[in-house]
């Protein structure tokens, strides 16, 4: 449902999120190694994080990536759905047509409208402060 991007995107915030919770930064290759992702792929949806100041990029000897806990607690999975992916995924139609809509349907219309919906309202409900935990309790994978 997400792209390849948003989906190493949501991912590697998770990873970083756990990582912090525990004073630990990282670097590219390791986010890239956690998450099965190209390192250079990584590296750009890194950057992208960052320039959104959802993630920070410490430089040095003893730098990597940070995602500070404040920021887990109020980032939403829907901000970066829409950041890597766009809002499109929440309001177009499901089989990609132009004039769907509730008086010009598509066949699907009304079962994806509901799946729309759904996914909404999970983008925003949890926060990657809550992936991480989950993830960091053993009741989630990245892997």
């Amino acid at each position: 449902m997400f792209s390849k991007a948003c989906e190493y995107a949501i991912k590697s915030a998770i990873y970083i999120a756990q990582r912090s919770n525990k004073n630990q930064r990282v670097n590219v290759k390791e986010v890239s190694e956690a998450v099965n992702a190209p390192v250079a792929f990584t590296a750009k949806i890194l950057q992208q994080l960052c320039r959104e100041n959802i993630l920070e990029s410490i430089r040095g000897k003893q730098g990597g990536f940070v995602f500070e806990e404040k920021i887990q607690k109020k980032t939403k999975i829907f901000e970066i759905v829409k950041l890597i992916d766009g809002a499109g995924i929440f309001t177009e139609c499901g089989l990609g047509l132009h004039q769907c809509s509730a008086d010009n349907p598509c066949p699907v219309h009304h079962d994806f409208k509901v799946v729309r919906e759904n996914l909404l309202l999970m983008t925003q409900k949890y926060s990657f402060y809550d992936l991480a935990e989950r993830t960091e309790l053993g009741l989630a994978w990245l892997k």
